[in-house]
């Protein structure tokens, strides 16, 4: 199970997002409503990574539109980083959920759903080239430095990408889903 045979060898951002619309790379696309690639200039000096879409973003088609992309654009706006310079996208490119009545609920991808979008994440920052990574909760932060980083042990340290090209620094941070719904992670 992988999303490797979808990606295509072309490190264009545009073309890179057209071919990840028809990616059956693992199960997560069949319920989705979706693909929601990353968004942001090629020439971005910093990926700010999350864990997957949520319901907006499902939705929409765009990453970081919900509630916790709301907070994001708040504490970016507070940071003086503009949005428009930064490229965003997610660990997972499908939404992974439950229902919950007329609800669609959030729940976490697997180990083999993250290890099978991992292909997606390597080309964009092939494609983009930052500076730096930051990693928007521990799922995203598992994905790039590997399942035994854990938020609370290394919260507010910096890594090296563990695979990869690149070897850009990442920097790990409470998840904004969890912080928009009250909870840190």
């Amino acid at each position: 199970m992988s999303a490797a045979e979808f990606v295509p060898q072309s490190r264009s951002l545009t073309t890179l997002s057209r071919a990840a619309k028809r990616c059956e790379g693992c199960d997560l696309y069949r319920h989705a409503t979706q693909t929601v690639f990353g968004e942001g200039p090629a020439s971005a000096r910093l990926i700010l990574v999350g864990e997957q879409p949520g319901d907006s973003e499902d939705r929409e088609g765009h990453p970081f539109v919900g509630p916790a992309g709301k907070l994001l654009s708040t504490a970016m706006e507070e940071a003086e980083i503009d949005r428009s310079e930064v490229y965003v996208t997610n660990a997972v490119k499908h939404f992974k959920w439950e229902p919950r009545g007329t609800r669609r609920l959030h729940k976490k991808p697997s180990a083999r759903e993250i290890a099978a979008c991992r292909p997606w994440l390597d080309a964009e920052m092939e494609a983009v080239e930052p500076v730096g990574i930051v990693c928007l909760g521990a799922t995203a932060a598992q994905a790039l430095l590997g399942r035994d980083f854990r938020i609370t042990r290394n919260r507010g340290g910096t890594d090296r990408v563990s695979r990869g090209p690149l070897g850009n620094c990442d920097v790990a941070s409470v998840s904004n889903s969890s912080r928009s719904r009250g909870r840190s992670a």
